[in-house]
């Protein structure tokens, strides 16, 4: 591959830069053999067919109809899968969370692309009214917003405890021929005893572009709004 010329680059940079460049081959590479590995699991558990309520994108407290829809009637078609993200809103998690928010925030972005390919949800346990809300404060017009507050969805799936307290989840699904809904895989950020936030962050560009820079990441965390910024208007 071709690099770029830059003439005032040192010896000992650009050797670096070749060592970096092999590690990121290797990292792609592996990151297709985890992928492979996940698309050979055999067949999962098969679901209930739990039951969600939702609403229309302009809902507020109070108003009708909230309806409902089932885990099986979320797939549009035959030969999709369903992808689901569990954002941590309701219960003890009485304010949204700004690190799942800024993780919708960018799949709200992509929903029409995923959508070509898979069906794509996200469920809370906060009410449609509250959900609907927060998705007219974000800006977020393409996203499928469920309410799993009444049942036990979260619960069995491993995104709420007990007490009600949330946690950030990915989970997939597939169905059967016969109609039959199968749970694929679902991840969660805490990976291990040592690793407890990092299991989900390739669902996040922010975090791989920060890790692009000198200062990478930090211990900066998302926040729901931000002072702005001097000289840019965004």
């Amino acid at each position: 591959m071709r690099q770029t010329n830059l003439t005032a680059e040192t010896a000992e940079y650009a050797r670096s830069r070749e060592d970096l460049r092999r590690a990121e081959i290797e990292l792609m590479r592996h990151r297709e053999r985890v992928a492979k590995l996940r698309r050979a699991l055999p067949p999962g558990p098969v679901m209930d067919d739990y039951t969600f309520r939702e609403g229309p994108a302009d809902l507020a407290e109070g108003d009708e109809p909230v309806t409902t829809v089932r885990l099986g009637e979320l797939f549009t078609g035959p030969d999709r899968d369903l992808i689901m993200y569990h954002l941590m809103y309701g219960k003890a998690q009485t304010t949204p969370c700004p690190m799942c928010t800024m993780w919708l925030d960018g799949i709200n972005g992509v929903a029409r692309h995923v959508t070509q390919n898979a069906d794509l949800a996200v469920v809370a346990a906060a009410d449609p009214p509250a959900l609907r809300a927060h998705a007219r404060d974000r800006g977020w017009t393409a996203l499928r917003l469920l309410s799993a507050g009444d049942g036990s969805f979260k619960y069995d799936l491993g995104s709420e405890d007990a007490d009600g307290g949330q946690d950030s989840t990915v989970s997939v699904f597939s169905r059967d021929a016969d109609g039959t809904v199968r749970h694929v895989y679902s991840a969660h950020p805490r990976m291990a005893d040592d690793l407890d936030e990092r299991g989900i962050d390739l669902l996040c560009p922010v975090w791989h572009l920060l890790d692009l820079t000198p200062r990478g990441r930090g211990d900066w965390n998302a926040a729901l709004e931000y002072p702005p910024r001097p000289g840019w208007s965004g």
